[in-house]
């Protein structure tokens, strides 16, 4: 049985589930931060946290964090290197699953954190890297029309470029992306690289998903309802995430 929950809360734990004992993570900012500690606590003893700041981590923070450089991220840690020692595990092959976000996305898992509308936006920062060399990404943002774009209007981070073979062909050693978790569901990808609804979070429908994608969104033969956070998760959540 679960007790209530956020939006928020639901994409930290779908999140979660995706990482696997063993694996080495970069971790990224916001929402990640939070999912690695909750696996970490629940299924993924083993995994290593990498941080964009340098930081490499085997436990979870003893304390809440709200970025990749606070105290508490720091303390205990494995290492606390440079930014360039973690990039290099991105181009040595080393990081198993990689969290990143963006301002735009398209059909085909790509991302624009650049320029939208006019507007210049952050940026890559490590996002391009990661989305080039992990073995697999995970996408987290919120799901609105704006965002889900047929096609992004800069890409900054490759998805699956225009389908199917696109990454083999450029030359990019990653896996691409594996999921997008929204704040309406759960998304995996097709064998032509097209992203498809595969779980509906509770309380959002189809057409909610619908008129919040900008183009003719594929549904998976199977798709169902993700599974709510339990109380065990909604509990470690709330203790790494006591802001909200």
């Amino acid at each position: 049985m679960s007790e209530s929950f956020s939006t928020r809360e639901i994409m930290i734990a779908a999140a979660a589930r995706e990482i696997c004992d063993g694996e080495v993570v970069f971790v990224g900012m916001r929402l990640p931060l939070v999912a690695f500690a909750v696996a970490k606590a629940l299924h993924a003893p083993t995994a290593i946290g990498v941080f964009e700041n340098g930081v490499l981590r085997d436990r979870s923070a003893t304390q809440p964090i709200v970025t990749m450089s606070d105290p508490p991220n720091l303390d205990g840690a494995l290492a606390c290197t440079g930014l360039l020692e973690v990039m290099s595990l991105l181009q040595r092959g080393r990081i198993d699953l990689g969290f990143i976000g963006g301002a735009e996305i398209d059909r085909f898992g790509n991302l624009n954190t650049t320029l939208t509308q006019g507007v210049r936006l952050p940026g890559s920062g490590g996002a391009a890297d990661i989305a080039s060399f992990a073995c697999r990404t995970v996408i987290i943002m919120m799901h609105e029309q704006r965002r889900f774009q047929e096609q992004v209007s800069y890409r900054t981070s490759p998805g699956y470029g225009n389908g199917a073979d696109w990454r083999t062909r450029i030359g990019l050693p990653g896996g691409g992306p594996s999921k997008v978790v929204t704040s309406l569901g759960v998304f995996g990808f097709t064998a032509e690289g097209e992203m498809q609804l595969e779980s509906l979070h509770p309380g959002s429908s189809l057409d909610d998903v619908r008129a919040n994608t900008g183009w003719p969104l594929l549904i998976s033969a199977d798709v169902g309802e993700t599974r709510a956070p339990s109380i065990e998760e909604i509990q470690l959540i709330r203790r790494f995430d006591t802001l909200g």
